[in-house]
């Protein structure tokens, strides 16, 4: 490019635009100590702030927006065990041989003196028992005492029969032709534990198998609608609740729970008798007595008692065996066979520790060994002391852990066992699905070894 003159001119640069930063000097340590004491102090004062508010706003939003209406814990049922040991009073040779007493001269003084006793007098006086077997044999029974017996006994079943209920068990089922029907069992209940907030109801297991709906009449004729709250499939018995909210007044007020009574005291010739379904009809009744009691029957992880009585009973729609003190001391099964007119029924002293489980609605413990303990005959022999398992059943906890036939359980746990009481109290004291330290003795070639095992306590 040229000017006029024809002289040549540079281009023009273009210069750009100056920008100017302006860099802030670096904090001193001084003022990042301020800045953060300052943070700390915000949040100190914010902090102080919001527990204020809460401290404030909490009981009010308690008080107006949140429901009080929060369900209480539910009481637990509390069944104490018995005890097999009955103490049998002195006879009549050991209060003779008991020592007597020398009296310091202190009581003697005290003490009134008696006359002595005149020769004539020792040649007539009669023993106490000689002087009643005398009276009863003397005494003609008329036909009033027998039925003021018999009143005696009703008075026990009518207050037996008001913890008796039916259990109106519904299926929904299929005829032949497809066409859906509802089948309704009656069974027999009876009242066993009662809390603030419900009864417990021992029934058979088979009125709440497989049922779509329960139902529960009391003896006033008023209903109400039953849980399950657990199923015993060894004894094929299970409890079921029922809401005491759910009951009118007059229900609450009759209804009560049957004693539990102690099946270790019964003997051979007591009277008892059968209420529930003994008939096959709820709310019958029969009398009747125990004609044998057969003690330490092996039954899955421990031992019964079973009751032989002389009356009628029907085991599948509920009977049970009470006392002449209106107790409950067993129900009767199916399980054992027996004479003509002669039931069978497992004592209730064996299964207390199970009933309170099942009335709190927790799982029942199955170790799954059929077991004796261990005589003193067989500890002489060379046996060693403890429970001795005659049979560990086919799939059981116990077999599966690798417990054989043979094998003497020693401990449970941290608990020695050397009763077949004590180990099944310790079986039922063991928690569904928790494993369990076992030590048993095995007997070896020449000499028992000791062997450790851990067994999944499964359930029952």
């Amino acid at each position: 490019m040229s000017d006029k003159n024809g002289s040549a001119q540079e281009p023009e640069k273009k210069r750009p635009f100056i920008r100017e930063k302006v860099a802030k000097p670096p904090r001193t340590k001084r003022q990042m100590a301020l800045r953060l004491l300052a943070y700390v102090f915000l949040a100190v004062i914010a902090g102080v702030a919001a527990g204020t508010s809460f401290a404030v706003a909490g009981p009010l939003a308690e008080r107006y927006l949140i429901p009080t209406t929060a369900a209480p814990t539910a009481p637990t049922v509390t069944i104490p065990t018995d005890t097999d040991v009955i103490p049998e009073p002195p006879s009549q040779s050991e209060t003779a041989l008991a020592p007597e007493t020398t009296p310091t001269s202190e009581t003697a003084t005290e003490a009134p003196t008696e006359p002595p006793t005149t020769e004539e007098e020792t040649e007539t006086t009669e023993p106490i028992e000689d002087i009643l077997q005398s009276a009863i044999e003397q005494y003609n029974y008329t036909v009033d005492d027998l039925n003021s017996m018999y009143t005696s006994l009703r008075g026990v079943v009518t207050a037996a029969d008001n913890g008796i209920v039916t259990i109106h068990s519904v299926r929904q089922e299929l005829d032949w032709f497809d066409n859906p029907i509802e089948t309704a069992g009656l069974y027999a209940g009876m009242v066993i534990a009662a809390t603030e907030q419900e009864l417990m109801i021992l029934t058979p297991a088979e009125a709440v198998e497989n049922a779509d709906a329960l139902r529960v009449t009391f003896a006033d004729g008023n209903e109400a609608e039953c849980t399950v709250q657990q199923i015993d499939s060894l004894t094929g018995m299970a409890v079921v609740s029922v809401e005491l909210e759910a009951l009118e007044e007059t229900t609450k007020t009759r209804i009560a729970a049957l004693p539990l009574g102690n099946s270790y005291l019964v003997r051979q010739g007591d009277v008892v008798i059968a209420v529930g379904a003994p008939t096959g009809a709820v709310h019958s009744s029969a009398y009747g007595v125990i004609s044998n009691v057969v003690r330490s029957v092996q039954v899955p992880d421990g031992v019964t008692r079973l009751l032989y009585a002389n009356v009628a009973a029907d085991a599948a729609s509920g009977t049970f065996l009470i006392n002449t003190a209106g107790e409950l001391v067993g129900w009767v099964t199916d399980d054992y066979e027996s004479g003509s007119g002669i039931a069978v029924a497992r004592g209730i002293s064996d299964y207390k520790t199970i009933l309170e489980k099942m009335s709190n609605g927790r799982p029942l413990p199955y170790f799954g060994v059929m077991a004796q303990e261990v005589s003193e005959a067989m500890q002489e022999s060379g046996m060693p002391a403890g429970v001795y398992v005659s049979e560990a059943r086919i799939n059981g906890p116990a077999y599966e852990a690798g417990i054989q036939n043979g094998d003497i359980i020693v401990r449970i746990g941290e608990a020695e066992v050397t009763k077949i009481s004590e180990f099944q109290m310790q079986v039922y004291g063991l928690n569904v699905g928790e494993p369990v330290t076992v030590v048993v003795q095995r007997k070896g070639a020449d000499e028992y070894i000791e062997l450790e095992y851990q067994v999944n306590v499964g359930a029952r």
